[in-house]
């Protein structure tokens, strides 16, 4: 690659991640602010979830002009910054649990809605990159993460409405700690991949 050719490839992942980190933040608070007022553990995880992923493009943004190695690191924080989003998502559902709360359907579905469409666009953005590295494939799985979550969403709040209990709302908590789980151990996972495979090639 030419090095007008990888300037111009990073100034569009730039551009790209700029505008999916902007989506996210936006949409990190609305889950935020939806979650508290809906009594939402489902809306809550999907907000700490967006706002990890935010800083994660932060994190990806300040890799993009920098050694493979970086990125690597990079794509490393992200996925352990993941597994850490987990576990406070599983114990605010734990709290929740064993201290009851009133989750509201109709604010999850429309909330979840929003956020797939916004998701969906994101997905798109970064789909149209050429020759992904390590760190903006991590960036593609955490929004295919998120908008796996978003449909879950829908579906909780379906039941909450249908059944007036929490436990719908409970279970997408926990199914997107478990998604979040899942996003960090392959990002951790292609990052050694991809160690293994540059140290392969030297």
């Amino acid at each position: 690659m030419s090095e007008e050719s990888f300037d111009l490839d990073t100034a569009e992942k730039r551009r790209t991640l700029w505008i999916v980190l902007l989506l996210n933040l936006g949409l990190a608070a609305g889950f935020g602010v939806s979650g508290v007022m809906a009594d939402s553990s489902a809306l809550i995880a999907n907000g700490l979830d967006n706002a990890s992923d935010g800083i994660v493009y932060i994190i990806s943004l300040l890799a993009l002009s920098r050694s493979q190695a970086w990125k690597r690191g990079a794509a490393v924080t992200s996925g352990i910054l993941l597994l850490l989003f987990a576990a406070g998502v599983l114990l605010d559902a734990g709290r929740r649990y064993f201290s009851g709360s009133e989750p509201l359907g109709p604010t999850m579905i429309g909330m979840a809605i929003i956020a797939a469409v916004v998701n969906g666009l994101c997905l798109w953005l970064l789909k149209r990159l050429r020759e992904p590295d390590v760190n903006m494939r991590a960036a593609t799985t955490f929004s295919l993460n998120d908008f796996v979550s978003n449909g879950g969403i829908i579906l909780a709040g379906a039941i909450v409405v249908w059944t007036g209990q929490n436990w719908p709302d409970l279970i997408v908590g926990v199914a997107v700690a478990a998604i979040a789980v899942k996003g960090g151990l392959e990002i951790l996972r292609d990052a050694r991949s991809d160690a293994g495979t540059k140290g392969a090639n030297q």
